[in-house]
Formats: C-alpha cells, sequence, structure tokens
C-alpha cells in the first residue's frame, strides 16, 4: 500500500480536529488510558478534599451558634456585647490582607522574589492585625464577665470565633515558612504547589469570616 493511500485524508477526524476538539494531543485516546494527571492537579485536588471537610467542621459550629444564640441565661446577648466598629476594622484587615495573598500568588507566577515576600510580608502583617483585634475583644469580654462560662450562647460564640482565629493563627506559622522556603531554595516546583495551597486556605478564611461576620455579628447586634 502506498503513502497515498496510509496518510490521512483532510476530512478525516484526525486531520480535522474532530476526534480531539480539545486540541490536548490526544487524539481519540479516551481520557482513562491518558495517563495519571499533573501532580499540581492531584495536589489541588486533594487540598480541596481538606478544605471541604474544613468548611463542614464550621458548619457544625455554625449551628451550634444557631441552636444556642438565645441561650442566654439571663446574661448579656449579642446586642449587648458586640461592638460593630471593632468587628468592621477585623473585616477590613483580613479581606485587605487576601488581596495582599493574592499579589503574592501573582508574583509567585512571575517568579519575582522581592515581591513576593513584600505581599507575604504584607499578608502577614494585616493577619497579625486581624488576630490583636480578635484578642482585644475576647479579653474585653472576658473583663466585662461575659466570658464563655457565662452563657451557652457565649460558649457558642467563643468556639466559632476562636476556631476561625486559630485558623488564621496556623495561617501565619504556615506563611512565614513559604516565606523561608522561598528565599533559600526558590521557586520549585513543590514550593508553588504550596503556595498556591496556602492561598486556597487563606481565601477560605476569608469565605467563612465573610460569613460569620453577617450571621454572628450583624444578625447578632440587629437582634435577629
Amino acid at each position: 500500500m502506498s503513502a497515498a493511500t496510509t496518510a490521512p485524508s483532510p476530512s478525516s477526524p484526525s486531520a480535522s480536529g474532530k476526534g480531539d476538539p480539545n486540541r490536548l494531543g490526544h487524539g481519540t485516546v479516551p481520557i482513562s488510558e491518558q495517563g495519571p494527571a499533573p501532580k499540581r492537579i492531584v495536589v489541588a485536588y486533594g487540598f480541596w478534599i481538606f478544605l471541604l471537610s474544613d468548611f463542614i467542621m464550621f458548619a457544625g459550629f455554625f449551628a451550634a451558634y444557631a441552636v444556642l444564640v438565645g441561650a442566654t441565661a439571663g446574661g448579656p446577648t449579642g446586642t449587648d456585647v458586640f461592638e460593630l466598629p471593632l468587628v468592621a476594622a477585623e473585616t477590613v484587615l483580613l479581606l485587605l490582607s487576601s488581596f495582599a495573598c493574592g499579589l503574592a500568588g501573582i508574583a509567585a507566577v512571575q517568579r519575582s522574589t522581592r515581591w513576593f515576600q513584600v505581599a507575604m510580608a504584607a499578608t502577614a502583617l494585616l493577619g497579625a492585625a486581624f488576630l490583636a483585634c480578635e484578642l482585644y475583644e475576647f479579653t474585653h469580654l472576658i473583663g466585662e464577665g461575659a466570658g464563655p462560662g457565662r452563657s451557652a450562647f457565649l460558649s457558642a460564640f467563643f468556639a466559632l470565633v476562636g476556631c476561625h482565629g486559630v485558623h488564621v493563627t496556623l495561617g501565619l506559622v504556615w506563611l512565614t515558612t513559604m516565606m523561608a522556603q522561598v528565599w533559600a531554595k526558590g521557586f520549585r516546583d513543590d514550593i508553588l504547589r504550596r503556595i498556591a495551597c496556602f492561598s486556597l486556605f487563606w481565601h477560605a478564611l476569608d469565605i467563612i469570616w465573610v460569613a460569620l461576620f453577617t450571621v454572628v455579628y450583624l444578625m447578632g447586634a440587629g437582634g435577629a
């Protein structure tokens, strides 16, 4: 058989691209036979599963708070103890830290060590300021006799908000570790994967805080 008869015609699937509509270079090979996914995809998928488990845990805390919000045992309610200006400042700090974290991700893609370190340092400072405000809020409430042992409502409040604060603290530890790794080893593939996972984690904390700010503080201060 001659070469002319074996060459694909212009109208064949391989020549026209119909067998590979996304131009992935796999032709008509089934996805199940294309080999393992890139490690970046596998790591991101696994970390999304971790984040979903974290969301489920927070959903339990939110559910407990919703059940116990009215169990004040004759003590202060949300309207009595929540200071919205302070919480608004916390929200601004955390949202700005998320913006700085996004800039750090862009700097990592561009392999700019200097701007990555600057953006991550800004993320750390804003996150630490958020924690300082939260710590002030907790100590102030305890000093006023509205500690977690005062009522079931305050127990649920401290547990929910405190759990988020613990996550932010762990995120700051992770952040400083990433800064040290980039400084010492540069933007290796494994380090870039860790940076991407950290960004997902930090932005997820923002999502949780927005829900917490709305359900706990805004609705609580309004007497809902």
